[in-house]
């Protein structure tokens, strides 16, 4: 009974950490390619870009 608490804590630490490092992968790979201006090029790039808010709705207009 009182190893299901550490369990639980366990699997959401471990789900989090997956986040933190597809978002940082992400990140590296838009930063890689620099352009913002494409679509992007994988889950974890979308995933970033979603996170740190840094996207374009509808594509970009400017040269």
């Amino acid at each position: 009974m009182t190893a299901i608490p550490l369990i639980v804590a366990g699997v959401l630490g471990v789900a989090l950490l997956a986040g933190y490092v597809a978002v940082l992968v992400g990140i590296r790979r838009e930063d890689k390619r620099l352009s913002l201006r494409q679509a992007p090029d994988g889950a974890a790039a979308s995933l970033a870009r979603k996170v740190t808010g840094c996207y374009a709705r509808g594509g970009v207009s400017w040269t």
